[in-house]
């Protein structure tokens, strides 16, 4: 019989809502390391070859289709396609996952891995389905400044602020309808940023993992961590987006946590987009 997995962390969110902050933090933790996001489950073309190893691990190594991700990682794409084969004829789109966060964990000499993902937050069910030792770590933040944050980005659906937050809206309850309950922790970024040790104390049992101080520290590697963020280019050659501008999307994690980066909305919202944006958060708003 084998041994029980680890608990393997998943920290999900709405786009802007501090995973990536949430993710430095747990990856500081000396036995886990946790890479950029993925996404790899996402993919309807991944999900349907999920019983065909080579072609899963060929897929990985390419996704997302037309701008692929994998360097990333740091991982050679033809050692991973050729571990991939030395897998039991039999594995599937579970081993190829396993493989790649073992390496990737190997890669960073610790004992575990996890994942940062923010849209997995409306495809836990699947998550779950496919990786029954996953425990996901749903991060919310204030709708507004989500929108606010997310509007900025150059992966923004909208730059509408009341879009954004009714999307906000809807992924957040959805989250919350269809997570699976005894593998779902949700916490409030306004309680990361202002009481980071109580809520990693609590995220830490939810894993299975020690608390440690090391985690506050996470400032001291962020750069080094973001550096991984390479360019993102189109399959036809064209420019997605830079290092640097991925770096600077991510800046302020390279500082400790800031309390004056709650309720930003305050001041920088305007009255009419307050009044567009608590409209169609639905009565969200009040109770997130």
């Amino acid at each position: 019989m084998s041994s029980p997995r680890h608990p393997f962390p998943i920290v999900v969110s709405v786009p802007r809502s501090g995973s990536t902050m949430l993710r430095l933090m747990l990856d500081s933790h000396p036995e886990l390391a946790i890479p950029p996001e993925t996404g790899f489950l996402l993919s309807p073309q991944i999900l349907a070859a999920q019983h065909d190893r080579d072609l899963c691990a060929r897929l990985i190594t390419g996704f997302p289709d037309g701008a692929p991700a994998w360097n990333d990682y740091g991982i050679d794409a033809s050692d991973f396609l050729d571990a991939a084969r030395h897998l039991a004829p039999t594995a599937g789109l579970a081993d190829v996952l396993r493989l790649f966060y073992a390496t990737y964990a190997e890669r960073h000499a610790k004992k575990r891995t996890g994942d940062k993902t923010p849209l997995y937050v409306t495809a836990m069910p699947t998550v779950a389905s496919m990786l029954p030792e996953a425990r996901f770590i749903h991060i919310v933040r204030d709708g507004r400044d989500v929108a606010l944050s997310w509007s900025k980005t150059w992966f923004a659906p909208s730059r509408d602020l009341a879009v954004l937050v009714a999307q906000w809206s809807a992924m957040v309850r959805e989250a919350r309808r269809e997570a699976p309950a005894s593998k779902y922790l949700e916490i409030r970024y306004e309680d990361l940023v202002s009481t980071p040790e109580t809520v990693l104390r609590r995220v830490c049992a939810f894993i299975d993992l020690d608390y440690t101080d090391r985690m506050l520290d996470y400032p001291d590697r962020a750069a080094g961590r973001l550096a991984e963020h390479q360019a993102r280019w189109a399959s036809d050659g064209t420019l997605l987006v830079s290092q640097p501008d991925r770096f600077h999307q991510q800046w302020r994690t390279t500082r400790p946590p800031l309390e004056e980066r709650i309720g930003v909305w305050r001041t920088e919202m305007s009255p009419a987009d307050l009044a567009s944006c608590n409209q169609a958060a639905a009565g969200l708003l009040d109770d997130a």
